[in-house]
């Protein structure tokens, strides 16, 4: 599996360049496609990123043919401010022109085992199977943990990673707090899969995912392997610990 690596000088430079590319890509599919599916993340590079969409890509794409989805979500209501929804759809998904029926959240105040299934259904409806008959998301967007996680799959739930599930209940491993995310599952059948990554409190991680020493076989993002490859847009500070042996 190929683990590809851009590096910026900070989060701003890395949510402009993956923005330019994220357009670019999606410009690509949906000249040949009638929709395109795409699985958001949270977290602040990401608000980072739907405040550049927004505010620069507005007319860019033709919106109407994408559909959003998103990796894991909190099980908070979407007027949370820790919501993924509610930040991308306060920032990006209500300034710009998409029918209602292409945005489809978790409903992170509905009972989670619940939601599971029913967001696993909503996603199989939407989403096209590859041939072993999981969904497989055009794009696929996430982000890194200090711990290593992402989505909300964390060291301490690696099963999660195997699980034959769409969908499944997380807890976060210090407050305790219930989320819902995809399986490895999921996100290994998707066919572009990017991660933002940014900050010093990074290194260490990105250092030994890229280098694999270390407890790299622990995180979750180094167990991420999808038959196209992944690509990492990182800021210096991120990789500080990678160039310096480069």
């Amino acid at each position: 599996m190929q683990r590809k690596i851009k590096t910026y000088a900070d989060s701003a430079a890395v949510t402009s360049a993956f923005a330019a590319d994220f357009v670019e890509l999606l410009q690509t599919l949906t000249a040949t496609q009638t929709t395109v599916t795409v699985s958001l993340a949270g977290g602040s590079t990401p608000k980072l990123l739907f405040e550049v969409l927004a505010n620069e890509y507005e007319y860019s794409v033709d919106w109407k043919k994408v559909h959003f989805f998103w990796g894991d979500e909190r099980c908070i209501a979407p007027s949370d401010r820790e919501s993924n929804f509610g930040e991308a759809n306060r920032l990006f998904l209500s300034k710009i022109k998409i029918p209602a029926n292409n945005i489809h959240r978790v409903d992170g105040e509905s009972d989670p085992a619940r939601e599971c299934i029913r967001y696993g259904q909503t996603i199989t409806q939407h989403v096209r199977a590859d041939a072993t008959g999981t969904p497989s998301f055009d794009i696929m967007l996430l982000g890194m943990g200090q711990d290593g996680h992402t989505a909300s799959i964390f060291p301490s739930e690696l099963r999660l990673l195997s699980s034959d599930q769409i969908c499944q209940v997380a807890t976060h491993p210090q407050n305790g707090q219930l989320r819902i995310t995809v399986t490895g599952r999921v996100i290994n059948a998707s066919k572009h899969v990017f991660f933002l990554v940014t900050g010093s409190s990074k290194a260490d991680v990105l250092f030994e995912i890229f280098n694999q020493s270390g407890n790299f076989d622990a995180y979750p993002t180094s167990l991420i392997s999808p038959a196209g490859g992944v690509t990492f847009y990182v800021d210096q500070a991120a990789a500080a610990k990678i160039r310096a042996v480069d």
